[in-house]
């Protein structure tokens, strides 16, 4: 009878903790709260599953002050679904807001392609031979992607370590990549490559994101003009 009157507003499935979450509530509830394990690192691990069963669109994910990944790194985490705060803004120092407030200008450009768009895996956290773990989300006319890849091994300066071939792009169309979620006064090089690469070279040699333990979390935007 709720939803039947307010079928407009969000509902989050959240009772009794997380994980109880099947398609039948779903038909009540906008979105589902997968773990009140909020570490940044350990929600790659959880996100990553539960995408195999349910959308990007009805995944909670939100940043929460819970490990001792950096904000960015943790909001970079919370991209890949349904992104919220759970902390105390009032706590933020002056980067940290201002980070914060132009990586919710960007989901809010971009969230349309991670909640409707084609999730491709291309590099799993569960792999143990990788450093990172690595998706992108592509448009349906594969016009736009945003890419999302994180380091889970930070031993013996590990990192991307070389090229991660893209997938679901179109292989005749051109890509210009640019990097996003840049941390105010970061003094480490950050990725603007304005030649177009094709979707054909990306998805057959790759691109390196650049991931180390220097930027352990990088988000990358694909866009062709074509």
């Amino acid at each position: 009878r709720l939803r039947k009157k307010y079928p407009s507003v969000s509902i989050m499935l959240c009772s009794g903790g997380g994980g109880r979450i099947d398609y039948g509530v779903l038909q009540y509830f906008t979105e589902f709260w997968p773990s009140d394990n909020t570490d940044g690192l350990e929600r790659i691990f959880i996100q990553w599953s539960y995408s195999f069963f349910f959308p990007a669109i009805s995944i909670c994910n939100h940043v929460t002050d819970w490990g001792k990944q950096s904000l960015k790194f943790r909001t970079d985490v919370a991209m890949m679904g349904k992104l919220g705060y759970d902390i105390v803004v009032s706590k933020l120092d002056e980067n940290e807001l201002l980070f914060s407030q132009q990586a919710l200008q960007s989901y809010a450009r971009l969230k349309d392609i991670i909640w409707h768009g084609d999730l491709f895996r291309l590099v799993s956290p569960y792999r143990h031979e990788h450093d990172i773990a690595s998706l992108m989300f592509v448009s349906e006319n594969q016009d736009k992607a945003i890419w999302f890849t994180y380091l889970i091994s930070n031993r013996y300066c590990a990192g991307s370590n070389g090229v991660v071939r893209l997938k679901g792009l179109d292989p005749m169309r051109a890509y210009t990549i640019q990097e996003i979620n840049i941390y105010p006064g970061a003094d480490i090089s950050t990725i603007i490559f304005q030649n177009s690469l094709s979707g054909d070279y990306l998805m057959t040699f790759g691109f390196d994101p650049m991931v180390d333990t220097r930027r352990p979390s990088v988000v990358l935007e694909l866009t062709t003009h074509i």
